[in-house]
């Protein structure tokens, strides 16, 4: 096998193996379709809730409820400032991190190839940071922010500063962040983009950093399967989506896209 450069040193010979079996597919693609989930921000040190290393994991909040619980709908409805005391929590762990190479890949692929998407469940903005145009946030976005009784909505770049719960400057409303909160149905506008831009398929479906237990998410790669279309799994575990994919990398995120990136343009 042609050096895929130094990255490759630190893989086993099979995943090597695997890892060009990608760039295979790649060459032989004009549209993408990327996947992603919690395991590819995880690399940008984001914590999970619940996950290993998670802020919430194997505990309950100061309230004794759930973190669930205290992300939902009807908490905000109700008690927005219980919301805000953990949205502020988890925004403050996740304010030093940035896109990191997996991010900076996929953004990178727009330009070669005729048509490339993200559907991403991570409401960090990170795919929008690295610079991806083709984005599906099916979970919202942190950092829009919008209010509850009227049309303000604003971008931000952190929550510093904000009051417990924020207030609309227009109408002294509350104010929330644009994501699917527990108990919430997916935003109109990304599941019409959804429905718009994947059901034609694509050439080449990767699944990066999720577990794929949501239908819409797991659903490209069981499409690809039954059409006889090629797909890439990239995890270190097994998920819903292992035995349909044709390429199983189990590697972190940002290292194997590095690799195949580094591969393809060798």
């Amino acid at each position: 096998m042609e050096s895929l450069g130094p990255e490759m040193n630190t893989l086993t010979d099979e995943n090597a193996r695997r890892v060009e079996q990608v760039v295979e597919l790649l060459r032989a693609s004009r549209s993408l379709l990327f996947i992603t989930g919690a395991g590819l921000s995880a690399e940008s040190g984001l914590p999970t809730y619940r996950g290993i290393g998670g802020l919430y994991q194997g505990r309950n909040t100061e309230e004794n409820v759930p973190i669930e619980a205290l992300l939902s709908a009807e908490t905000m409805e109700t008690r927005p400032d219980l919301t805000w005391k953990y949205l502020l929590q988890i925004e403050e762990a996740c304010r030093a991190a940035k896109p990191n190479r997996g991010h900076e890949v996929i953004a990178e692929m727009e330009s070669e190839f005729d048509r490339v998407w993200v559907l991403t469940q991570n409401v960090d903005g990170f795919h929008h940071r690295a610079g991806s145009c083709n984005v599906i946030d099916i979970h919202g976005d942190l950092h829009r922010i919008r209010c509850m009784q009227c049309p303000y909505q604003q971008s931000v770049t952190d929550y510093a500063g904000f009051d417990i719960p924020p207030r609309c400057p227009d109408c002294n409303g509350i104010l929330r962040p644009d994501v699917v909160l527990f108990g919430e149905r997916l935003p109109a506008h990304q599941f019409a983009t959804y429905h718009a831009e994947v059901p034609p398929g694509f050439d080449l479906v990767f699944s990066v950093g999720t577990t794929s237990v949501f239908p819409y998410i797991s659903a490209p790669v069981l499409d690809a399967y039954h059409c006889r279309l090629p797909s890439v799994e990239i995890n270190p575990d097994e998920t819903k989506v292992s035995e349909f994919v044709t390429v199983k990398l189990p590697l972190g995120a940002a290292s194997a896209l590095d690799a195949v990136w580094r591969g393809y343009n060798r």
